[in-house]
């Protein structure tokens, strides 16, 4: 049996997960405060549903902010796509007691 080939490229859309933290008193844009790609991304996933954390499936957002690195704010063409997810966060938090 001949060893089994792997691609390198991510073939799924959720391969990829990042986490954003933004606190509108100390930054002027929010900040990556994980990301990864595989397994990693899984782990960072599991620990989102662990502690109730909102989740936004956005796949090229994920890689986008995967690449901007960790503790990196996000540059200023990414602020439209962001405020979509603080608004998205904004009306879970109004949903939970």
């Amino acid at each position: 049996m001949s060893p089994k080939k792997t691609d390198s490229k991510i073939s799924s859309p959720r391969d990829y997960a990042a986490a954003l933290r933004y606190d509108p008193d100390r930054e002027d844009a929010p900040r990556v405060t994980a990301a990864g790609r595989g397994e990693l991304a899984q782990v960072i996933r599991k620990l989102a549903d662990e502690h109730g954390i909102p989740v936004y499936v956005d796949a090229n957002l994920a890689e986008t902010l995967f690449k901007l690195g960790i503790d990196t704010q996000i540059p200023p063409q990414l602020y439209e796509v962001v405020a979509q997810i603080l608004v998205f966060v904004a009306k879970i938090d109004k949903k939970l007691p």
